[in-house]
Parts: structure tokens; C-alpha cells; sequence
């Protein structure tokens, strides 16, 4: 049944699965119609055109990835919108929020509707795009809030890669202060930024933790929150690296307001060991560090401190990367590899699959108030990510489908392995290789809420 499937079906039945719910797993069958999940039973009632049959397969929520770099437009010979997204869907991830330092930067409704047409045809995943903030644009930063595919307004509180920067409190108060929408945050100090790029050498891989340090980290949560504190602006605060800035989200006041995340990167690799093993391919902003922070976060992911996972995917090639480190770009690709770490993790014991559906899909689809995602249940959108769980594989070069061309993780044998992608019914992604035609479509988000995770 299985080998017969079509893309763009009206119907499907998956048979015998082992469903991934908040309370559990549970042997259920799935049936679906016009993109949408309609029966959840151990036995349907409906017909359905097209039936899979998933037995030995375990189902979880098609994964949303709330930070990606696909570097369209301007940047294509890292990364376009056709393969970061294909990358995505070979991953198990089925809706993808993509980041606005581009070339130009995504600053305006044109530039963003751009994208989205982009996309339109081209995106194998569900998408939206961020407006990124700058000291000149404040006053229009609610300007696409009646936009499909609109994520919200990106803030860089400390320069990375590109150019846009908010980099005072006052920009900060006035960006706050337009729209209603989550504001995604990366939260360096840049004052501090560039006492430090003046004041520590830049030699080798392993002095990147100290050239933006923890405190530059810190700093920026804590900046970030008292101005929230002001304005009760809703904030998620991006790739969270240290157990200093968990002490400020804990207990700061306007904690209520203010989500966080973490990058798989920063919750399985940890300094010096990964600059050892990795050079200048470890490197990101902000920095992987020392194992007590490691630790820390995935603490802190179990207490609702943080509230999901996301990839930060940031996509350089090979040749950039084999730079000397004082000229090799930060970042690194993996928004393939989000859920194969995931569960190779639950593999080895240190987490359950509730977990991990809870922090990449369901989650994320709280904090940004995505309609119909996140859950396996009807009324929401048939995304699903087909596992084998027994499955131990090393990741090839061959199977990247990311245009960068490299992984962190290549050669690293793991166990579980996303094995079909559905989105909203359709199968996308199966035995290595995509289906039919691109079927992204942009994704509708809303007004946020307090308290997501707490």
C-alpha cells in the first residue's frame, strides 16, 4: 500500500501506527482528509482514497522549526528557500520560520511579501518570515501583522551574521512598543561585544566562548527584560547557551512575558571538547560552551525556563568555514538533524518522546499561536514525521540536503531516524528522497499569550 501512495492526496488512512500524544503512545490509526485530521481511533470509519500502512513506525507531529537562516535572498550560494526547505522535510520538519538577515534584510512589507512569493512553488515545508528590526524602521513594525506567513519582528540585540542591529535600549523600548506579535530576540550585548572583540584575541576556534562570553549573554536577557517589564511585550528569547541567562528568566519579574530556546547544538556539544573535534565548524553565535552550561539547559528545558527547540540554522560553505578563525562565518547547518538528535537522545534514555513532541512542535506552535499545528488530534493540520526508532545510521554526505553540503553530525551514528514526512496529508519526503512537486504553504499566527511553558 505503501509504494502506491500519491502526493496531493484528498484521503489517507495511516494504519496500525504508534501515535506520540501528550499523554503517551499509543497504537492508533490516523485518517485524514483534505489536509486536515479527521478520525484519531484504533479503528476508522471513514473511506479514505489512500491508505499507508505504519506498523513499526512511530508518529510524531510534523517538527516546527522557529529559526532558520535560508539565506534568500542574496546569499543562494549557501543556502535558497528550495534547498533549506528540502532539508527541512528530509529532517521531519514540516513548518519552518525563517530569519531576516538576507540580502537585502527583510525591513519592510515589500521585502517580506518578496519572500513569500519566493517561496510560493518552491518550499517543500510550511513556512513565515520575520521583519527584522533596525534603529530606523520602529514605527513600521506592525506593518505585516495581517499577513499570512508574517512570524513575528526579529531583533538582533548584538551583532552576528549581517547587518541589522538594535543595539540600545531605547531603539529596543520604541521596537517593543509597535504591534502585538512574539518578538524574536538574539541577545548579545554589543557594547560589551566590542569591548571584547578589542580586548581578546581572536586565534582559534576556542577562543569564540570568550570573545562573546557569558556575560555579553546575561547582560542582553537581562537588558531585554526590563524593558519588557515596561512595555509587556511578548519576547522569545533566541538560542539560549548559558546557566547565567536561565538565573534571569527564572526570576525576573517580567518572566510571565518572555519565552526561550535552545539549539540542539547547544544542548549536545560542549567546549573544548567540540572545538577539538570540530575546528571553526563548532562556531556560532552565541558561542557553544563549557558542559555545566549544557547541563544546565536541558535542566531547564525539563522546568519550563525553556519552552522549545530550535535549530538555528545557519548554513556556510566549506570553503568559508575552512577560513582562518578570525575570518570564518559563525553558524552552522541543522535543521536536518533537530529530530535524529532528538531521538537518538531518547534512545539512549535521557528523554521521552512527549518531550520531544512537546518542545518541537507543540510548543512552538504555543508561543507563536500558530493555528492548526502542533498536535496530533483533529481539526489540526495532518504534518506528521514517520520514525523507526531502531533505526542506527551515520549521516552521509550524501544524504545533506542542505546546499552548504557539511553537518556537525556526519558520520556520528544515531538511533531513530525520521523515515516519511507528511504535510497536511501528504506524503513529501520517503526512503531518502522527495515526492512530487513543493506543497509549502505560509502558516497563520496570532496574538500571544503569557505563561507558555510555565
Amino acid at each position: 500500500m505503501l509504494g502506491d501512495m500519491k502526493t496531493n492526496t484528498q484521503s489517507l488512512a495511516i494504519r496500525n501506527a504508534d501515535v506520540v500524544l501528550p499523554t503517551g503512545v499509543a497504537r492508533l490509526d490516523i485518517g485524514v482528509r483534505d489536509g486536515k485530521i479527521l478520525e484519531l481511533a484504533q479503528a476508522l470509519t471513514g473511506s479514505y482514497a489512500e491508505s499507508l500502512d505504519a506498523r513499526g513506525l512511530t508518529v510524531l507531529p510534523g517538527v516546527i522549526d522557529t529559526q532558520v537562516h535560508f539565506r534568500e535572498p542574496g546569499l543562494e550560494h549557501k543556502e535558497d528557500l528550495a534547498t533549506g526547505s528540502l532539508a527541512a522535510i528530509a529532517g521531519g520538519v514540516t513548518t519552518f520560520f525563517e530569519m531576516p538577515n538576507t540580502k537585502p534584510n527583510t525591513t519592510t512589507r515589500a521585502l517580506l511579501q518578496d519572500k513569500l512569493q519566493r517561496a510560493a512553488g518552491r518550499s517543500w515545508a510550511d513556512h513565515a518570515f520575520f521583519l527584522g528590526a533596525t534603529t530606523e524602521n520602529a514605527a513600521l513594525l506592525d506593518s505585516c501583522e495581517d499577513l499570512p506567513g508574517f512570524a513575528g519582528v526579529k531583533i538582533f540585540m548584538g551583532s552576528s551574521t549581517g547587518t541589522l542591529l538594535v543595539p540600545d535600549d531605547d531603539t529596543l523600548r520604541a521596537a517593543l512598543r509597535v504591534g502585538k506579535r512574539r518578538v524574536a530576540v538574539h541577545a548579545e550585548d554589543e557594547a560589551r561585544l566590542r569591548w571584547l572583540a578589542e580586548t581578546v584575541p581572536a586565534n582559534r576556534p576556542h577562543d569564540h566562548p570568550l570573545r562573546r562570553d557569558v556575560e555579553s549573554a546575561r547582560l542582553a536577557v537581562e537588558r531585554l527584560l526590563n524593558v519588557v517589564a515596561e512595555t509587556q511585550r511578548h519576547v522569545h528569547v533566541l538560542h539560549i547557551n548559558s546557566a547565567e541567562e536561565l538565573d534571569v528568566l527564572r526570576h525576573h519579574p517580567a518572566r510571565r512575558f518572555a519565552t526561550g530556546e535552545v539549539t540542539p547544538q547547544h544542548l549536545t556539544l560542549s567546549a573544548p571538547d567540540c572545538y577539538d573535534r570540530l575546528g571553526n565548524n563548532a562556531v556560532m553565535n552565541p558561542p557553544i560552551r563549557e558542559e555545566r552550561h549544557r547541563r544546565a539547559l536541558w535542566a531547564a528545558l525539563r522546568d519550563g525556563t525553556l519552552t522549545c527547540i530550535g535549530s538555528d540554522h545557519a548554513p556556510h560553505t566549506v570553503e568559508e568555514k575552512a577560513k582562518p578563525y578570525a575570518s570564518a562565518p559563525s553558524g552552522m547547518p541543522g535543521v536536518q538533524t533537530t529530530l535524529p538528535l532528538l531521538l537518538n537522545e531518547h534512545a539512549q534514555g535521557r528523554v521521552t518522546l512527549a518531550e520531544i513532541v512537546l518542545w518541537t512542535a507543540q510548543r512552538p506552535a504555543e508561543i507563536y499561536q500558530i493555528q492548526n499545528k502542533g498536535r496530533i488530534a483533529p481539526g489540526f493540520d495532518a504534518d506528521f514525521a514517520l520514525c523507526d526508532l531502531q533505526k542506527v545510521h551515520a549521516l552521509q554526505t550524501s544524504e545533506i540536503r542542505s546546499r552548504c553540503g557539511w553537518s556537525p553530525w556526519t558520520g556520528v551514528h544515531m538511533q531513530g531516524w525520521p523515515v516519511i514526512t507528511i504535510l497536511r496529508g501528504n506524503v513529501v519526503f520517503r526512503d531518502g528522497e522527495p515526492i512530487g512537486a513543493p506543497l509549502g504553504q505560509p502558516v497563520t499566527c496570532g496574538t500571544p499569550i503569557d505563561n507558555v511553558g510555565k
